[in-house]
This record gives structure tokens, sequence and C-alpha cells, in this order.
């Protein structure tokens, strides 16, 4: 049995003196609770499906099981790791090459959007890990540059989205190739139907670490809807920016299109303004990604590229200019904030037409919360009527900013 301190740390988890040794180097004090469930079951070595929200700390999850169990003489790739994004995949292969320390493991990353000559060059050094998207690991075995025959684990990280964005075919032709008696391990936000039949067919009696809440918005993201028409919403847009000062924000929109045509109006005189969707090259993506990161972007205009898995901690506001497709692409975006500490909250903003209704209610029901109408004092977001105010027992009060020059911008762009 283990003891109080051991359960609050990853002594208790079974990982040996290496990991734990990287782990204190790295400054991991104490295991998520998806951490805390998932590393304990999958070291075992039984399949293992792992539900939890975005930003929860899954890759470490599956990554620290892997570490530990790999073979650094063998010259054969090992493990296989599937993720729906290049951003995403990026992003896991970062942080798993961090936790692998100064172990012999090598990884490689395998993504479109990317040139292929140094991706082949690197499988031909023998690593034991590819971490990668389904279309170009689908290339490369056609290609007969990568190997599957002697994987030990494959990882299906963010399964409901590879599923969502048509990777099935993919998926299912790349698990094929890998040896029957490998180890699965699924991490998914939900378990959707596909998600379900996906895991029968694949998968061993996996056993499954259950992390989904009641509440699957976390605490530290306060939320509201503006009612608005269609043509007031870049108005609304705006006036929702100056009252709220955002230290850093996201809007997400639904399309490509219409998320270029915000970015070109905001971009000539508003500051620290940049736009990421799939139409973008991949450097000026990475290099967005990065600005975001570090601070340097305050507003990004963006499609659902940058709605799930990515760890920026920062955010302070969510706008859904556009009310996402699904509940739980709403549950994506929104999770984009509320993270960078846990008296840090967040503001997820959703913009509603009137005819939007329905969908508004089947996000609360997803999320078994009713949002808050967030309302401006004398602003008209209809053509024929004035909006109501806010009451003074609400709590609206504005996000401190560092660039008083937003407020005169903002005022001329309204």
């Amino acid at each position: 049995m283990t003891s109080d301190v051991e359960t609050l740390s990853f002594k208790g988890l079974g990982l040996n003196q290496r990991i734990l040794a990287t782990l204190e180097s790295l400054g991991f004090e104490k295991p998520t609770p998806i951490q805390a469930e998932f590393i304990p079951v999958a070291i075992t070595g039984v399949d293992c499906i792992g539900q939890a929200r975005t930003g929860t700390g899954k890759t470490a999850a599956f990554a620290l099981p892997i570490l530990q169990k790999l073979d650094p003489r063998s010259e054969a790739v090992q493990a296989i790791i599937l993720a729906p994004t290049r951003e995403l995949s990026e992003q896991v292969d970062r942080e798993f090459r961090s936790l692998a320390g100064k172990s012999n493991c090598e990884t490689v990353l395998v993504v479109g959007g990317r040139p292929l000559g140094p991706q082949l060059s690197a499988l031909r050094k023998c690593p034991q890990v590819v971490i990668g998207t389904p279309g170009r690991v689908i290339d490369l075995l056609q290609r007969k540059a990568l190997d599957l025959s002697q994987v030990s684990f494959t990882v299906l990280d963010e399964a409901d989205r590879m599923l969502d964005i048509g990777f099935r075919k993919d998926i299912e032709r790349i698990l094929s190739s890998c040896p029957e008696d490998r180890q699965t391990l699924l991490l998914s936000a939900t378990l959707a139907e596909p998600v379900q039949r996906l895991a029968q067919r694949f998968m061993k009696e996996p056993a499954l670490v259950d992390l989904s809440e009641d509440h699957v918005v976390v605490d530290t993201i306060e939320q509201f809807y503006c009612t608005v028409e269609h043509e007031q919403k870049y108005g609304l847009l705006i006036k929702l920016l100056l009252n709220e000062r955002p230290s850093q924000a996201i809007v997400f929109c639904r399309t490509k299109r219409k998320a270029h045509e915000i970015y070109a109006k905001t971009k000539k005189n508003l500051p620290d303004v940049a736009a990421i969707h799939g139409d973008l090259p991949q450097k000026t993506r990475d290099r967005v990604l990065k600005q975001l990161r570090d601070g340097r972007v305050r507003l990004a205009i963006a499609t659902d590229v940058v709605g799930r898995g990515i760890d920026i901690s920062g955010i302070s506001h969510i706008v859904n200019y556009d009310i996402p497709e699904s509940a739980d692409d709403y549950i994506h975006r929104v999770g984009r904030t509320g993270r960078l500490s846990s008296d840090f909250h967040g503001r997820a903003f959703t913009f509603v037409t009137p005819e939007q209704g329905p969908e508004l209610t089947k996000i609360e029901m997803r999320i078994n919360t009713l949002l808050h109408e967030y309302r401006f004092d004398g602003y008209n977001a209809f053509q024929s009527r004035e909006v109501g105010t806010v009451s003074e027992n609400e709590t609206f009060e504005p996000t401190p900013v560092s660039s008083s020059h937003w407020d005169d911008i903002l005022s001329d762009l309204e």
C-alpha cells in the first residue's frame, strides 16, 4: 500500500528511478488526475482507454509508461503515436522528447506540410518512436519507408477528433500493419460511438480510465452568450474587446474564409493580431503558435485548427464568433482558456443569432450548464432594438491590460 505522500507524487505510480529523476528535473511535482489513474494501468501492459478533457496532461499519461518499457537496444520502431493535426503532433513530440530526458530514446516526427526528405533520413536512423499524423504515416508505409511490424505500442491521441476529420480508414490501415500482440492506448475527450467501434475492433478488453466530469467545462471558465444579428457580429466583437480588454484572446470562426476576413479587417489598425487556419503555410502557423505562447500575439483569429489539444496557458478570453458546429467543439474551444492556474478565471463568449437558439440549447445540455447572457449598456446588436443594460449585481469587471492604446484603436474600429 502506498503512503499518502506517494499517492500525491509520481513515486506511487510504478515508474522507475530514471524517469522519476527526469520528472524531478523538469519540475513535475505531482501527477494530474488522468496521469495518476492512467499510468499505473498502462504500465501493466493492458490496452487502456483514457477519457479526459484536453489540457489535463494526457501526453505524459501515455508517454511515461512507453518510455519505461522501451528497449533502447532495439533498432526497430517500437511505438507509433498518432494525432489529428500537425500542431498537436509537434506538441506531443516536444513533450515526449522532454520526458525522455537523458535516455537513448530517439523519436521522429512525421507530418504533412513538412519536407519529406528529412523525415525519410530520420527514419533510416532506426528511431524507437514515431509520432505523426495518419496521412503522412500512410504515405510512408506506401513508400515502404516505415516498418511497423515490430511495434509494441500504439497510441491514438485525440481519437475522437481524428475520426471527426475523416482519418478512420487510415487509422484502421495503420493499426492493421502493427502486430496483434501490441499494447494499444487510446486517449479521447469523448467516447462517441465511432470511437467505441474503433476500440471494439482493435483493442483487447481495454481498461477504461474515465476522468470525464459532469461539468465538462472546468470551473475556472466563466461562460456567456451574446445575442446578435449576423450583420452586427463584427461591431459586437469590437465592443466586446473594448469592454473586456483581454490580455490575450482567440476568436474562433467556422470557416477559413471568415477567419481571414475578420483578420483582414482588424490587422490594419489593431496591434498584435494574427490569423491561424488551414490555408496558411505550416511555417506561418508555427510562428503564430509560438508568438501566442510567448505572449507576442494578443489577438488570434482562428478556425478549429487550434480548437483541440494545443497547450497555450496564457489565453484569458475565448470568443466564438461563429457558434461551433457541435457541442464537443464548443468544449474544446473554450478549453483553451482558464488554464494558467487554479485561481485564474478565463472567460468565454459565444455569439448567437436569433435562429441559433436550439444550437445554444444543445451546448448547454452537453455541458450541463446554463450560459449567462452578456449584455452591453446602450449597444445595439440588432437593427431594431437596444440591448439591455448589465445589472449592477453582475460581476462583469474588465480585465486589466498592458496596452492602453487599444481603447482608442478599438473605438476607431467600431
